[in-house]
């Protein structure tokens, strides 16, 4: 028999807010959280706008000293999961710390001290580089930093599969205490690549929006006019718990963890496959894994990138899995408000299903103003909507031809 899994609490930096409420309120309230550079100096870039946290203060959780030797995707796990931990309320105690672990997901890692620490060696060499360099840059070093402030000391990895990160990590934890590996799991992803070489990188790729001029209207998923995504950055992370123990100390439940779905296209680097039917398989497994059938799900929270092909692609893929049943399905990306966090986003937007589920909203796609013909779902268009949400598909899709899809059902003890 597999243990049934609830979701016990959240955590979220995001552009939009550096906490869950004001992240969730401004989604709901149809908000983007696009805005011109101010990293760095982008005048020699062809993308000039990006989503960035505008108001964490990292010394809210990590003193002085921390700070000056934590790249930024730690600083966000450690907050996301202060924040999670906390909503919580006692899920990770002395008594069961060895059956408590963590899972925090990463496509890029320490992009940032990389680019600054090679400076250092260009300038002044080898000798002056910093003692933390390499901590500061290993993807697993989130989860690494996460374990150690709470004591968690079951199960640790670090899944870093591009975009798909943050939702593999969400199913590998979900699975660890469905099979009774662990019993309370912190997991999610973080991620921080608003920097020269992430942003000249993705242009180099032709991957990004450049509509500079308006960066509040640059991420239009399934709009006919989209140009490519915008980079955002933050951490969203969720505590997963074994049910039995979640309730006997009274924990408030926002949801219940129901199925996960992991593919590959095997097609190629970057683009995805036409039909895109490893989206195919992936959700048609994330549904056998929930033992739900189609018409049981009431919203998907799209991959949604705002890019050419996989807009239409998750369109025709989502036709294909669903049939009939796509034509009542709430579809929406709330990258056309976070931009695209990468590895974070797949923890951030299960958060967001979460709470689809338990308050009934599901968020909208804004700047949708000129439908594609290819993309012809009910995106929610501009406006969130209310009503009942029983269950919720959270899709993404990774370079490397990863896919990862979590669903989430309304919780019935």
């Amino acid at each position: 028999m597999k243990r049934r899994v609830v979701i016990t609490g959240l955590g979220a930096v995001t552009p939009l807010g550096c906490s869950v409420p004001e992240t969730w309120e401004a989604v709901c309230a149809g908000r983007s959280g696009v805005a011109p550079i101010t990293r760095f100096d982008s005048t020699l870039f062809d993308t000039k706008i990006a989503a960035e946290l505008k108001t964490f203060d990292p010394l809210q959780y990590v003193n002085k000293k921390e700070y000056r030797r934590l790249d930024d995707f730690i600083l966000y796990a450690i907050a996301a999961s202060e924040m999670a931990v906390a909503d919580a309320g006692g899920a990770i105690t002395g008594t069961n710390a060895e059956r408590a672990g963590v899972i925090i997901g990463s496509a890029i890692g320490g992009l940032s001290t990389i680019e600054k620490e090679k400076e250092t060696l260009t300038a002044a060499g080898p000798r002056r580089i910093s003692t933390f360099a390499i901590p500061a840059v290993l993807c697993n070093l989130a989860g690494g930093h996460v374990s150690i402030r709470f004591g968690a000391k079951g199960p640790i990895t670090c899944p870093v599969t591009a975009c798909a990160a943050g939702t593999n990590a969400v199913g590998e934890a979900f699975r660890l205490i469905q099979d009774g590996y662990a019993d309370v799991m912190i997991a999610g992803g973080v991620d921080a690549a608003i920097t020269p070489l992430g942003i000249g990188g993705f242009n180099a790729m032709r991957a990004l929006s450049t509509r500079n001029a308006e960066p509040e209207k640059a991420s239009r998923p399934f709009d006919r006019d989209r140009d490519g995504f915008v980079v955002g950055e933050g951490g969203g992370i969720l505590i997963l718990e074994e049910m039995t123990a979640a309730l006997d100390r009274g924990a408030r439940v926002y949801a219940e963890m129901a199925g996960y779905g992991s593919t590959c296209d095997a097609f190629h680097m970057a683009a995805p496959p036409p039909g895109h039917e490893g989206a195919v398989r992936c959700m048609q497994a994330a549904l056998r894994d929930a033992a739900l059938a189609p018409e049981a799900i009431d919203y998907i929270n799209a991959h949604g990138t705002s890019t050419p092909l996989n807009d239409a692609y998750e369109t025709q893929a989502i036709h294909t899995v669903f049939g009939v049943h796509s034509d009542r399905l709430a579809v929406s990306s709330t990258k056309s408000m976070t931009g695209h966090m990468l590895g974070a986003a797949g923890g951030v937007e299960a958060l967001f299903a979460a709470l689809a589920i338990r308050d009934g909203v599901v968020p909208p796609t804004i700047n949708l103003d000129r439908p594609d013909p290819d993309c012809d779902l009910d995106y929610v268009p501009h406006t969130a909507r209310r009503q009942a949400v029983r269950a919720a598909m959270s899709n993404t899709f990774g370079f490397g031809g990863v896919n990862a899809v979590v669903i989430l059902k309304e919780f019935r003890p």
